[in-house]
């Protein structure tokens, strides 16, 4: 098959805009701005679809908040007939520090809501992740302001190459496949 679902997992409102939170709308925004793509608002989500190389991308950013991003994720799977191996999910990672990125096949929510809502709603955890590590470094106590926080100016570069090469991902997930992608992107250190 050659059509797949990317979703950028991120809240709407200006308040969240370019937040650490938000990053997965920041990467599908730049995928979707590369292939000279424009959203439109549809239901549970703003849509892009993108042709390239023979392949269609559905491009997702829901509109039910972080927490409910389940209800989008499968409206557009079964509209779109796109199978769960085929999807790509564009999250923030507290885990990662910010130098990483890490794709897999698979794998549970590590406390992130946006995925326990996924994984709740899809009765799995056996879809395609692309976490985007935005590290931990915060007080104890203020983890939500962090995560709900924008980047430091000092973070804003090494952001910037992640989310370009994010786009790269993306299409190589549909060209190559998981594996060799992961075998691509898991050692990529950004500085």
């Amino acid at each position: 098959m050659n059509k797949f679902l990317i979703i950028g997992l991120g809240n709407v409102g200006d308040e969240y805009h370019r937040t650490r939170h938000n990053i997965g709308f920041d990467v599908v925004d730049a995928f979707v701005l590369k292939h000279t793509g424009m959203f439109q608002l549809a239901r549970l989500a703003y849509m892009s679809e993108i042709k390239w190389k023979g392949k269609t991308f559905i491009c997702i950013k829901p509109t039910t908040f972080m927490n409910l991003s389940g209800k989008a994720f499968k409206y557009w799977m079964d509209k779109e007939k796109i199978p769960i191996e085929n999807t790509l999910t564009i999250v923030d990672d507290l885990a990662l520090p910010i130098s990483k990125l890490r794709i897999r096949a698979s794998g549970n929510d590590a406390g992130h809501n946006g995925l326990k809502d996924i994984q709740l709603t899809l009765g799995t955890n056996l879809y395609p992740k692309l976490r985007f590590g935005i590290g931990n470094n915060f007080p104890k106590g203020m983890q939500v302001d962090f995560v709900l926080g924008r980047w430091w100016n000092e973070e804003l570069p090494i952001v910037q190459k992640k989310i370009e090469k994010s786009t790269e991902i993306i299409e190589q997930f549909a060209t190559v496949g998981i594996e060799k992608t992961m075998n691509l992107v898991n050692n990529l250190t950004f500085t």
